[in-house]
């Protein structure tokens, strides 16, 4: 039985993904967080993947890395930096140096998030992200290219929309996926011969989807929910959409969302307008 290290395993999508892939495999678990009541099969490391030696500790023997671990949604900068983009390339780093092939990155339809919503896009898109997290998602689809040209690591990246039991609103009709979805993708990921560089959308069945999913059909995908047996019930209680950014393009509110960076920089500012008023009555 495989070992299959899944990061961010206390989030969201790594706990689906926990108790879809139970009994597939042994799951080696990590997180920053501690991650409870593990299930017969599973282990658990608790680790920073902003540190380079935590990264090596985790996926040394491993067959394959499901990275899950990282910052969700948007955020200040220095944030995005450390979990996203080190803390990204720490884990891909410390994979090749510990002879792990297989490697799947959740990467984002925030990456192509300033798409319009009246467009259908594939995984050969130029890239449009739509926030700081968006370019994170970019980086680490490049870095993944990378590794997979020069070192012949075999790279899956899953652009996911929405992980749930069920779509929450009207965007999230177009980008949801269920959980047993999401888990046939990523066994995929981690079975499918002969892979080199893919990458594809984490998307259920959707009416009206804006991405054109061949690529993952292509691999074998074939998922079982749709996202239509949520809609009448969504639409009529949302309404029409309106005309702000968060209704025109795919990223919805991420083309919006400063992540706390207004609110933090405006604090950061205060003290020094303060001190140049003190500065200008000084001299007056």
């Amino acid at each position: 039985m495989k070992t299959i290290l899944i990061t961010g395993a206390a989030g969201r999508i790594g706990s689906f993904m926990r108790a879809e892939l139970a009994g597939k495999y042994k799951l080696r678990l990590s997180d920053i967080q501690p991650v409870k009541n593990l299930k017969p099969g599973e282990t658990f490391i608790k680790a920073d993947i902003a540190n380079l030696k935590h990264a090596l500790r985790i996926t040394k023997g491993a067959d394959a890395v499901v990275h899950f671990g990282g910052q969700s949604g948007e955020h200040t900068w220095e944030q995005i930096l450390n979990a996203n983009i080190i803390g990204f390339r720490n884990t891909l780093e410390a994979a090749r140096v510990n002879g792990v092939k297989r490697f799947l990155v959740a990467t984002s339809n925030h990456a192509v998030g300033f798409y319009s919503i009246t467009q259908t896009v594939d995984h050969r898109v130029y890239i449009k992200p739509d926030s700081r997290y968006g370019v994170s998602k970019v980086f680490n689809e490049a870095l993944s290219s990378l590794y997979a040209d020069r070192y012949g690591m075999e790279m899956f990246c899953m652009r996911i929309g929405n992980v749930n039991r069920e779509p929450i609103d009207r965007r999230r009709l177009a980008i949801w996926i269920s959980p047993r979805d999401m888990a046939q993708l990523v066994t995929i990921g981690i079975e499918k011969p002969k892979l080199k560089f893919e990458i594809v959308y984490g998307i259920s069945d959707n009416k009206g989807s804006w991405f054109d999913n061949s690529n993952a059909k292509r691999l074998g995908y074939k998922p079982k929910d749709r996202s239509a047996a949520y809609a009448k019930e969504i639409l009529k209680r949302e309404g029409p959409p309106g005309k702000t950014p968060a209704d025109i393009f795919q990223g919805g509110g991420h083309c919006m969302s400063e992540g706390g960076t207004r609110s933090r920089l405006a604090g950061e500012a205060a003290p020094v307008a303060r001190a140049k008023r003190k500065r200008a009555r000084s001299r007056a």
